[in-house]
């Protein structure tokens, strides 16, 4: 098993900044291997940014590219989100989620961080 879990959320107005860290432990997984989700009221989860298996590049949902930032720290075998300029459409509950294989498909997962942004 891998367990995940998520800080730095909070409320902050439009146009702030929030940095959300994700550590991982228990059965080992490669943090390239780890992404960010998002989940707001009445919608579907939607993935916001992620790492190529290679590790060496990163994508991110259309949205929040330029304004998000995905980094790791192999030896902490954490993830981070570095979230500039937040508009109030980025409120969600944020999720770090892992694989095993970074081939496959996220099967672990945080319990969410909420993030809110005002107007």
């Amino acid at each position: 098993q891998v367990q995940l879990v998520e800080s730095g959320g909070g409320l902050v107005q439009a146009g702030g900044s929030l940095r959300l860290s994700c550590a991982a432990s228990g059965r080992t997984v490669s943090s390239r291997a780890m992404g960010w989700f998002r989940q707001a009221p009445g919608k579907e989860r939607e993935f916001v940014a992620g790492f190529s298996p290679s590790g060496g590049t990163t994508n991110y949902k259309d949205s929040v590219r330029g304004r998000f930032t995905i980094s790791r720290d192999d030896a902490k075998n954490t993830v981070y989100l570095q979230m500039n300029s937040l508009k109030p459409e980025d409120t969600a509950v944020y999720y770090c989620a892992a694989r095993v294989s970074i081939f496959g498909t996220y099967e672990y997962w945080g319990q969410g961080t909420q993030v809110t942004v005002s107007s």
